[in-house]
C-alpha cells in the first residue's frame, strides 16, 4: 500500500459515511476537516442517527464547504421517533444542506435491538419519506439481509436511489441490491487482512456503483486498524481498492466522487 503525505497532490476523494457529528470529535470538527483537506478529501456526508446527531449534521453542513447533511435513525434509536420528533425530522427533511436519508436499516444481532417489527414499521416510515422527498437512502444492514432487501424492493429504491454502507454482505447479496439500482459502499473492513470475502465482493461490484466511506469514528483501516478513525483514513481505503482492482490511486478517487456526486444529485440545483 502507498504512503500519501499530507499536501501531496492528487484527485480529490469523498467520504460518503462519517460521523463527525459524534461526541468523539465535536470539540474539534475544523481541525478534523482540516486533516483530510490535505489528504485531498474534500467531500464528506455527515450522516446522522438520532436527534442531536441528525441537528448536528445539519448544523455541519451549513458551516463547512464539503459537508453534506444525510439524517435519519439508525436501527438501535428508533423507538425515539415518536410523532413531535417525526414532524421535525420532516421539516428537516427540506433543510437544502440534506442531499439524504440515512441512516436507517434493520441490525438483528444484538438482543437488546428493539423487535423486528419495530424495526421494518421505522426503517417503512424512512424509506417512504425518502421517497416523498425523492432523497437516496443510506443503508444499514446486519444479520438482517434478506428483510432488508426485501423491504428496499417493496419501496421501490429504485425511484430515488440509496446505497449499502459498510458493505460485508456476498457477491450474490451485493447483486441482489446491484439489480434495484443502489450503490455499494465499502469502509476500512475492506482493507483488513482476514476480509476475503468483503474483498471477493468489492470485486464484482461495476466500477460505477462503487462508493467508498470511514465510517468514523468506527472501522479504522489498515494500517491504522485499532486506533481511532477519522475522515481523512479514507485515503488508505481508496489506496487498497486501487491495488486490489489493478488501478490508480486517481482513477479511484476519481471514479467514486463521482458516483457519490450523481447519487446525491450534486451536480443539480436542488
Amino acid at each position: 500500500m502507498a504512503i500519501y503525505k499530507s499536501g501531496q497532490r492528487r484527485a480529490d476523494g469523498y467520504d460518503t459515511h462519517t460521523h463527525l457529528n459524534d461526541d468523539t470529535f465535536w470539540h474539534d470538527v475544523p481541525a478534523y476537516f482540516g486533516r483530510a483537506t490535505e489528504f485531498s478529501i474534500v467531500e464528506m456526508n455527515i450522516v446522522g442517527y438520532d436527534a442531536q446527531s441528525n441537528e448536528r449534521a445539519i448544523q455541519l453542513a451549513h458551516e463547512f464547504e464539503g459537508m453534506h447533511a444525510v439524517i435519519g435513525w439508525q436501527p438501535e434509536d428508533i423507538l425515539e421517533m415518536n410523532d413531535e420528533k417525526l414532524a421535525a425530522f420532516r421539516k428537516q427533511l427540506q433543510d437544502d444542506t440534506v442531499i439524504g436519508v440515512g441512516e436507517t436499516g434493520l441490525d438483528y444481532y444484538w438482543d437488546d435491538n428493539p423487535s423486528a417489527a419495530e424495526q421494518k414499521k421505522a426503517f417503512i416510515q424512512q424509506l417512504t419519506l425518502a421517497h416523498e422527498f425523492n432523497l437516496p437512502v443510506t443503508v444499514h444492514t446486519r444479520s438482517a439481509m434478506a428483510d432488508t432487501y426485501q423491504a428496499l424492493k417493496d419501496a421501490h429504491v429504485e425511484e430515488f436511489g440509496g446505497v449499502m454502507h459498510s458493505f460485508t454482505g456476498t457477491p450474490e447479496e451485493a447483486k441482489q441490491f446491484l439489480d434495484l439500482g443502489m450503490y455499494i459502499s465499502f469502509s476500512g473492513i475492506a482493507t483488513f487482512k482476514n476480509a476475503k470475502d468483503v474483498q471477493e465482493t468489492l470485486k464484482s461490484v461495476p466500477l460505477d456503483r462503487l462508493l467508498v466511506e470511514t465510517d468514523a469514528p468506527y472501522l479504522a483501516p489498515t494500517p491504522m486498524r485499532g486506533k481511532a478513525n477519522e475522515p481523512m483514513y479514507v485515503h488508505y481505503i481508496i489506496d487498497y481498492i486501487a491495488e486490489l482492482l489493478g488501478k490508480s490511486y486517481d482513477e479511484v478517487a476519481e471514479m467514486t466522487t463521482n458516483n457519490a456526486r450523481r447519487l446525491w444529485h450534486l451536480d443539480q440545483a436542488k
